[in-house]
């Protein structure tokens, strides 16, 4: 007779946050330098400290107070292991747009489906808030594919746009999606 163990692998759950607790403001921040030491171009360079990342995060935090961005975040059994935001905040001959921004996984959680997940909430939020069109950019060949698959058109791609953390130069693409109210 032998002894089968099963393990559940829950998944992970998103939801907006309303305000930004000290514990939510470290584990967006472990995301944050886990994805730039990763070689994620996301406006940070090397090295990025906790305080660097902390800064960032209150700065988030402020936004999503006065109503200027809504801030998601994927947890599993171990904490935050992602987040997307939406910035609401736009010209005023654009309200009907918003932007996608700093869509982050934990290296220790990516090929997870959580990004997609990410993706599909945001989107729904954006819709609540009576957003049609949605705007980001990425340099990232795996960001890309998972845009593409989950709907976005691409646009096009700027060489030499941003920098990797390390300080090489790097292409960005940039991509939109049309809701259906």
């Amino acid at each position: 007779m032998t002894n089968a163990t099963t393990t559940t692998t829950e998944a992970p759950r998103i939801h907006a946050l309303a305000a930004v607790t000290d514990a939510q403001l470290q584990a967006l921040s472990d995301v944050l330098i886990d994805c730039v030491e990763g070689g994620a171009s996301v406006s940070f360079m090397l090295p990025i400290t906790a305080d660097r990342a902390q800064a960032f995060w209150r700065h988030v935090a402020e936004g999503v107070a006065r109503g200027e961005r809504a801030l998601l975040v994927a947890e599993d059994a171990e904490g935050i292991v992602g987040t997307v935001q939406l910035v609401l905040a736009q010209p005023e001959n654009q309200p009907h747009r918003a932007e996608v921004s700093k869509m982050l996984v934990h290296r220790r959680a990516r090929r997870q489906g959580i990004g997609e997940l990410l993706m599909r909430a945001v989107e729904a939020l954006a819709r609540e808030r009576g957003k049609t069109l949605l705007v980001l950019d990425t340099s990232s060949a795996d960001a890309e594919r998972l845009y593409a698959r989950t709907g976005w058109t691409q646009v096009g791609s700027i060489p030499g746009f941003a920098l990797l953390p390390q300080g090489e130069p790097c292409a960005t693409t940039f991509f939109y999606r049309e809701l259906a109210a």
